[in-house]
């Protein structure tokens, strides 16, 4: 399996994010740049956390115009796995290619500490290695995590299984405790808690590691059943 972790001006979870995927999964994965016109050889692409193009006008608002995002797009309608993290999570809607919006904390402060999120809906290509109802620490670190959308989408959003995780103790405000969505056809996830900072028990807790293992197991999965056919 080959992944891709993008980076952006201003990325600064990339490294995180390449390091989960070599250390976790000893799979293949490479950095690629946002000016990047061909996805085409990779199964996963990983949107990582940071702050890109510095967060100017809104958080991922320049972002997903750069070249990549239509290799993304791409990627996403084929069915491969895209993994949003933090900014990432923002790239990804404000890109369309999952619903809703991140607004500031409710707050107004900058929040990051470890929290406890609870795994909703464990049948995703991201989730599946997690028990349903699991509860799992994983850190945050973001100024406008505060997850929203419409009474509408958020009703498209329960009545599809597309919340993945909520917060225990919401954190910044977030609609309905979301933390995590996905979009219909469960291939792109985006949440604001960063699972590669849980991964080693010297970050504190290892959590986040069945995440990239859910993603490893769904592939060869579908590939052993590709092959089949």
């Amino acid at each position: 399996m080959k992944f891709a972790v993008l980076v952006f001006p201003g990325s600064n979870c990339d490294i995180d994010c390449y390091k989960a995927v070599e250390n976790v999964l000893g799979e293949s994965v490479d950095y690629v740049w946002h000016t990047a016109t061909d996805l085409t050889p990779y199964d996963c692409i990983i949107v990582p956390g940071g702050f890109s193009y510095g967060d100017y006008l809104r958080c991922g608002a320049i972002s997903r115009f750069a070249p990549v995002m239509n290799e993304v797009a791409k990627a996403a309608e084929e069915g491969k796995f895209v993994l949003g993290i933090c900014n990432g999570f923002q790239i990804l809607t404000e890109a369309g290619l999952l619903p809703g919006a991140l607004r500031r904390n409710m707050s107004m402060k900058f929040a990051c500490r470890d929290t406890v999120l609870k795994v909703e809906n464990n049948a995703t290509p991201f989730t599946r290695d997690y028990e349903a109802g699991e509860e799992i620490v994983i850190p945050i670190a973001h100024g406008e995590g505060n997850y929203y959308c419409d009474e509408a989408t958020l009703e498209e959003l329960r009545s599809n299984n597309q919340i993945a995780f909520r917060y225990k103790s919401n954190p910044n405000g977030s609609v309905d405790d979301i933390a995590g969505v996905t979009n219909k056809q469960g291939n792109v996830l985006g949440m604001m808690p960063h699972p590669e900072r849980a991964v080693n028990e010297i970050l504190g807790t290892t959590d986040g590691k069945k995440m990239f293992t859910s993603i490893i197991n769904a592939w060869r999965e579908q590939h052993d059943a590709a092959n089949v056919r």
